[in-house]
């Protein structure tokens, strides 16, 4: 190989890992609304904007999360794996917080952005 071959090879590989890193973390925003789901089913929406605490004691099991500065954490739960509670905290639309022996799921949706339906 030349030295010509070398320095194509690299500006390749630096635009690939740029187009990369756009589509992974510039396709994301802030999300603005926290919908959480039991067993499949809407229990509640809370908007990211707002700081709140909210307890969920079910049938399916006892779980609070937290919305802060636009932030979403599992605090406390009362599986025997306690992987939601140290699961990272969550604001980008997308992310989610499982909780698999309770069902519960906490997702962030888009905020006040509506997507154009794609014919």
């Amino acid at each position: 190989m030349k030295k010509g071959d070398i320095i194509l090879i690299c500006i390749i590989l630096c635009m690939a890992a740029l187009g990369f890193g756009i589509m992974i973390f510039g396709n994301r925003g802030d999300g603005g609304t926290l919908t959480v789901t039991i067993d499949g089913k809407v229990y509640g929406t809370y908007d990211m904007s707002k700081d709140q605490e909210v307890t969920m004691d079910e049938s399916t099991g006892y779980n609070r999360f937290e919305i802060k500065d636009g932030v979403v954490s599992m605090v406390e739960a009362d599986c025997p794996d306690q992987y939601c509670v140290d699961h990272a905290a969550i604001h980008r639309e997308g992310e989610t917080i499982v909780c698999l022996p309770h069902k519960v799921v906490l997702e962030i949706t888009e905020g006040d952005v509506q997507k154009e339906v794609d014919a």
